[in-house]
């Protein structure tokens, strides 16, 4: 994953799913072939249970929140059941998870907010182990809203904070993690990767679509992170930007990283890798924490991809070109979602 993220060439291509003849724009960021996604799922959170050395029992016991995409086809035929429940429960299963799951479908807040109350839930001990998983494979029906409400880039390119942008593209994601103690973590032989610092929920409630334009509700977001963490603006090394390439909102974020962070807005390196490997929507949060926490390790901070020139309204310190080396203390990780939804993760490799 990180390979292709810090190589700044975009995965975007013509979709092969599904027809596109009547839309706008005929492109995303497609897993090859033809992707299930609770075999994806099970594959990730496989992998990173066996990272962490979590035996059948330890799996058994750890509390399961996952965060997904609802099923356009359970609207229109009842008889399909609810498609979060049936789906959550048969990951948990193949998995050898605790059921029933907690499903988040909070739009493009839904990942990174189960990172937060997990986080919570063990910090306060209602629980020792937490596996989070998402999910999101583009499929024709969330296309075609996003390409009839023109929110998708017609150039066929994700230009975050760019002059020129003209909005995102989806992407199909699936991601997977399990947060717990740190010295559990080590007991039990496992590698630590990371340490979620702080992390920080805020909404503006200014309109049902775009977020406030002075950024005030991501900034909350912000502001909470690094109180969390007891930590200083300057503190911050990189910043994985929400950046979906629309006007708005970028703009917006652009204000919201200047409220929060002063003066220092203009120096710390921004990127954002949705310009690389497209929106997946409710996964996007987990992809991109997945993103930083790599790039924190490996010292190379992800480029922004699809820049054209400066924008006045977006006036930020972007990784531009190649990959950045960079050694930083934290990794700030941002999402916002529909109806003024904002979330900041505050992470630091181990």
């Amino acid at each position: 994953m990180l390979e292709g993220v810090l190589s700044g060439r975009p995965a975007f291509g013509p979709v092969a799913r599904f027809g596109t003849d009547r839309c706008r724009v005929k492109v995303a960021a497609e897993l090859p072939s033809e992707p299930v996604l609770a075999t994806e799922l099970t594959a990730v959170i496989d992998d990173a249970c066996r990272s962490a050395c979590l035996d059948p029992d330890s799996r058994a016991e750890a509390a399961f929140l996952l965060a997904l995409h609802a099923n356009p086809q359970a609207a229109r035929d009842p008889a399909a059941g609810s498609v979060n429940g049936s789906s959550a429960a048969d990951v948990a299963e193949r998995s050898g998870l605790r059921q029933p799951a907690r499903v988040y479908v909070t739009a493009c807040v839904a990942a990174s907010t189960a990172i937060a109350d997990a986080a919570a839930m063990i910090s306060s001990g209602r629980a020792g182990t937490v596996v989070v998983a998402a999910g999101f494979l583009v499929d024709a029906d969330t296309f075609g809203v996003f390409d009839a409400g023109r929110a998708l880039a017609r150039d066929g390119q994700v230009r975050p904070f760019s002059a020129g942008r003209q909005g995102l593209l989806l992407g199909d994601g699936a991601a997977a993690v399990v947060l717990e103690n740190a010295a559990v973590a080590r007991r039990r032989g496992a590698q630590v990767l990371a340490r979620l610092a702080g992390w920080g929920r805020a909404g503006d409630a200014y309109d049902v679509c775009q977020p406030h334009p002075d950024g005030t509700g991501l900034a909350r977001a912000i502001t909470a992170a690094l109180s969390r963490a007891r930590a200083d603006v300057t503190d911050i090394g990189y910043v994985n930007a929400n950046g979906t390439g629309t006007a708005f909102a970028d703009a917006s974020e652009a204000a919201a990283l200047h409220r929060a962070l002063g003066g220092y807005a203009s120096q710390v390196p921004v990127s954002s890798t949705k310009s690389v490997h497209g929106h997946a929507l409710e996964a996007s949060a987990l992809v991109e924490l997945v993103v930083t926490v790599l790039a924190l390790r490996a010292g190379l901070l992800p480029v922004n991809a699809g820049f054209l020139a400066p924008a006045p309204e977006c006036e930020l310190n972007l990784v531009l070109g190649t990959a950045r080396e960079a050694s930083p203390r934290y990794g700030l990780s941002l999402n916002a979602a529909f109806g003024g939804a904002s979330t900041a993760l505050l992470v630091a490799a181990a």
